[in-house]
């Protein structure tokens, strides 16, 4: 089938077959590769992406759900003003260790700070709820989400 959508602000169109996951065409054919494949559960948040706006575990995706969406991947983000603030934030408060986990955390965390400009520190844990991270501990990542929220952190 022909899949039809834009990622990261350009417009996409390839082929491709019932089974394939949003997560198999961002890496293997349009070579986005700062989308990580973890879990392949939909359980590790490694491979969140954003569909029109909405955090989403790209590896269990139909990619044809895709057609005539906009998605947006961490590669896109990072020219994004809030993306790249946070993006920095994260450097600087730590929150990057082996760095893995990492995309998928700035993605779903753009989408909460687009939503409210100022979550409380409860309302970004709960929302990371369905991300996973084997380093950090989280709190250099709430940390790094206060920074960007109080403008410590220029992007």
């Amino acid at each position: 089938m022909e899949l039809s959508f834009t990622v990261n602000g350009r417009p996409a169109a390839l082929e491709v077959d019932a089974a394939d996951t949003l997560l198999g065409v961002l890496r293997d054919r349009l070579r986005l590769t700062g989308t990580k494949e973890g879990c392949n559960e939909g359980e590790c948040g490694a491979c969140t992406v954003l569909v029109d706006g909405l955090p989403v575990d790209s590896c269990i995706y139909a990619a044809g759900a895709a057609a005539g969406r906009s998605v947006e991947t961490v590669e896109g983000l990072s020219g994004d003003q809030l993306g790249a603030a946070l993006q920095a934030a994260f450097i600087s408060a730590g929150g990057v260790q082996c760095g893995f986990c990492t995309p998928g955390f700035i993605t779903t965390l753009v989408a909460v700070l687009r939503e409210d400009d100022k979550p409380s520190e409860d309302e970004v844990r709960r929302a990371l709820a369905g991300n996973i991270c084997r380093c950090t501990g989280y709190s250099q990542i709430v940390d790094a989400v206060a920074a960007t929220v109080a403008g410590r952190v220029a992007g």
